[in-house]
């Protein structure tokens, strides 16, 4: 009997010290599957099969981490803040290596290694269920995000959920006004002025971010780009239409989740060379692309977006 037809996959291979010890499995048994690769241990009590472990991305690992560190919860509780915004599909930056949870006691428990605890009342409202997973809602999730990290980290986890249509301002808003205390709630504005549904990626709030912080005219998101008669060819991240200046984010989706069939990574590239010089000859336009190591110096970055603005030539 192998561990492959004797443990039932109920939990998208995910699995507990009991359902092995049921499946005829010791802890000797245990501990050596562990050592051989066969099994991986998640954390206390929670395993999976060492090699559905290795094919999982970074997202997958700790969607698989969330599921297993709720199902060894010891009082009733729901994914929370990144974890649930992992579930909901919608981007993460940074977001660390805790589970985060939310108790429906309302009590407080232990800090633990690999777990964080959000607190404060959860109303039935503030709850929902995907593939069988219990985490709070769209917006309870964005209001979370807001009052418990800064608004750059809040506003890429916010945008994906407007963009995902898991919430919407008004009921973020709506839902903040009726709660009697929102600890850490004060850059809710901010989060809320800058919000905005058109941004599709973790980069592109971030580069809405930068605009703010570093005082740069605003961008419109998701410009749409004409032809002579008149219909759209193509959609710029960021656009300053009166100042003639187009930005592209190049996240490393572009071009690796979004290449076409049968197109390599250098292919990719070569079209969207293409693209640009396409959209430069129709506007008469400067570009500007940045990419995620441009958003790690924003005072270089900001000097770089604004002479182009201006019709400079930067020097670096």
């Amino acid at each position: 009997m192998t561990l492959f037809n004797s443990v039932d996959l109920r939990h998208h291979s995910l699995f507990m010290t009991y359902e092995l010890l049921s499946a005829g499995y010791d802890d000797r048994a245990i501990t050596r599957m562990c050592r051989s690769g066969e099994l991986h241990r998640l954390r206390h009590g929670a395993y999976t099969f060492g090699s559905f472990w290795n094919e999982l991305d970074d997202v997958g690992r700790r969607l698989l981490l969330a599921r297993a560190t709720l199902r060894c919860a010891r009082a009733p509780s729901v994914l929370a803040g990144p974890s649930a915004a992992d579930v909901f599909g919608v981007p993460v930056w940074e977001p660390g290596d805790e589970t985060h949870l939310a108790r429906l006691d309302q009590r407080a428990g232990r800090r633990e290694t690999g777990k964080a605890q959000h607190r404060g009342v959860i109303l039935a409202q503030d709850l929902t269920v995907r593939d069988g997973v219990p985490l709070t809602s769209g917006t309870r999730t964005a209001i979370d995000m807001i009052t418990s990290t800064d608004t750059e980290h809040a506003l890429v986890v916010v945008n994906g959920l407007l963009h995902a249509e898991e919430t919407t301002l008004p009921l973020i808003e709506h839902r903040i006004a009726g709660m009697a205390q929102v600890p850490g709630s004060l850059n809710a504005p901010i989060v809320l002025a800058l919000a905005d549904a058109r941004c599709e990626s973790a980069g592109e709030s971030r580069v809405v971010w930068l605009c703010w912080s570093q005082h740069l005219p605003a961008p419109e998101p998701q410009h749409k780009v004409r032809n002579r008669e008149g219909r759209v060819v193509a959609r710029v991240d960021f656009a300053w239409p009166e100042l003639g200046v187009f930005l592209e984010f190049d996240g490393k989706e572009k071009y690796l989740r979004y290449r076409r069939p049968g197109e390599t990574v250098a292919d990719a590239v070569i079209r969207e060379k293409n693209r640009e010089a396409m959209i430069c000859g129709l506007t008469g336009w400067r570009c500007i692309r940045l990419t995620w190591a441009d958003l790690f110096y924003p005072e270089r970055t900001a000097a770089r977006i604004l002479a182009t603005l201006n019709g400079q030539v930067w020097a670096a």
